[in-house]
């Protein structure tokens, strides 16, 4: 892949944008290229008076497999850890503080930071064949920025269980917990009646509305989303994530120390109350 190879599709039908995520080489997953075009296609459609909603998608069967892990063993752990981190506050963010709502369409898998995307989107419309995991605790992270619009979303034991666990969970159980909107047989059909009903609100109301139901996640990263960035950034360089990520990439079991090494904490933790906490 080059700088200038097109990962991120653009397209505007019936008053609503298209952005499409095209990087099947990497399964969709967060790579520079990635953010920046999504960046680009959240603020064409902002701009756009024509544009009622964006709905977001991809190619493959992968909505998003979370950090291009190649991408971050390449370069310098902490510097790549610290930009991607940032980028992904960025890319967060923006999905919430667009005046427009956000479609998620899935059909496929979604891990780690790509959980974060989707929760961040204003309603989410799930194959029945997607299925969804938070693989960081099997990587030595945590899922420390992403957190910032998982927690909202999820149950509170739900939360508690696939954060911890890794495990992977189906489309019937995502809508359950309340990661996704709708879990359906047929995604387009499905993401198409959503998009009839939203035709329905004026753009003023729509983006009114969507300030109401953001409000609370916008106010939690102003509290916590620099905290968990650098959190994040910590641990890129320690010894249980590069053991945690190579071996991933090596396609092996990780062997993990017989004790913990997490670097030290800072003062301040985000509470489960306001729900914060994330990772890429």
């Amino acid at each position: 892949m080059t700088g200038t190879d097109q990962v991120v599709r653009y397209a505007v039908e019936d008053g609503f944008a298209t952005l499409t995520l095209d990087s099947p080489h990497n399964r969709n997953a967060i790579s520079s290229a990635l953010v920046t075009q999504l960046l680009e296609g959240f603020e064409r459609a902002a701009g756009d008076v024509a544009v009622r909603g964006v709905v977001l998608t991809h190619t493959g069967n992968t909505f998003c497999a979370g950090a291009d892990l190649k991408e971050a063993v390449d370069a310098d752990p902490a510097a790549a850890a610290d930009i991607r981190t940032q980028w992904m506050v960025r890319l967060l963010r923006t999905v919430l503080e667009l005046p427009k709502p956000v479609i998620a369409r899935v059909d496929g898998h979604v891990r780690a930071g790509g959980m974060g995307v989707l929760a961040a989107c204003d309603i989410a419309v799930a194959g029945r064949g997607s299925s969804f995991a938070l693989t960081e605790a099997r990587l030595g992270l945590a899922p420390f920025v992403i957190s910032l619009t998982l927690l909202p979303k999820l149950t509170a034991r739900a939360a508690d269980r696939y954060f911890l666990t890794g495990e992977k969970f189906d489309a019937v159980t995502a809508e359950r917990i309340g990661l996704v909107t709708v879990a359906a047989d047929d995604p387009l059909t499905a993401t198409a009646d959503v998009l009839t009903e939203l035709r329905q609100g004026s753009p003023q109301g729509l983006a009114e509305s969507k300030r109401l139901t953001t409000a609370a996640m916008l106010a939690e990263f102003d509290r916590s989303a620099d905290e968990l960035a650098r959190r994040s950034g910590r641990f890129f360089d320690t010894p249980e994530v590069i053991e945690g990520m190579t071996a991933f990439l090596q396609r092996r079991p990780p062997r993990w120390a017989a004790e913990p090494s997490a670097p030290a904490e800072t003062t301040g933790s985000a509470g489960r109350a306001t729900e914060p906490r994330s990772a890429e």
